[in-house]
């Protein structure tokens, strides 16, 4: 169905990359232009770091503008038919009991380009999101982290 070439991302996901690129078109493009034009009136241009820091902002925005262009067009928006609530795959939201510390974790199973582990949002790619892959319900998986080994509980599947 996807090619190596193609960037599975959740309609969420899709959004927010769509409005990141629309405010560095929008807004920080003009703020950068505006902050070029201000300095050049601000002492010589060898000795202006004002205007150097604004060329470098500028061509970070540029570059980032390019690469979001790429990425949305070789993005594929994973349909709600497409995430399976049988087994873990890929948009899958995803409820984990943390066999050590007791407590339910809710993650949701993502393409590397979106991933957000602080707000739940795991990487397939990632160690967790390998381990859980194809699971079901009530399976038990283990991760080896930098800290150890974490344990967890399959608690629910949904979309």
């Amino acid at each position: 169905m996807y090619d190596e070439e193609t960037i599975l991302l959740t309609p969420s996901g899709y959004a927010r990359l769509e409005k990141e690129l629309e405010r560095l078109r929008t807004v920080q493009r003009r703020d950068v232009a505006e902050r070029i034009r201000d300095s050049q009136h601000s002492g010589e241009f060898a000795e202006n770091t004002e205007y150097e820091e604004a060329k470098v902002e500028q061509a970070m925005v540029e570059n980032r503008i390019r690469d979001l262009r790429r990425l949305l067009q070789r993005a594929e928006v994973i349909r709600p038919d497409d995430i399976p609530t049988d087994h873990v795959g890929m948009g899958s939201v995803v409820v984990l009991h943390d066999l050590g510390a007791g407590e339910d974790w809710t993650i949701t199973i993502v393409g590397s380009v979106e991933a957000d582990p602080e707000n739940g949002l795991i990487s397939n790619e990632s160690p967790l999101g390998r381990a859980l892959m194809g699971r079901k319900v009530g399976e038990k998986v283990a991760v080896q982290v930098p800290a150890g080994r974490l344990r967890y509980r399959i608690e629910s599947i949904t979309k």
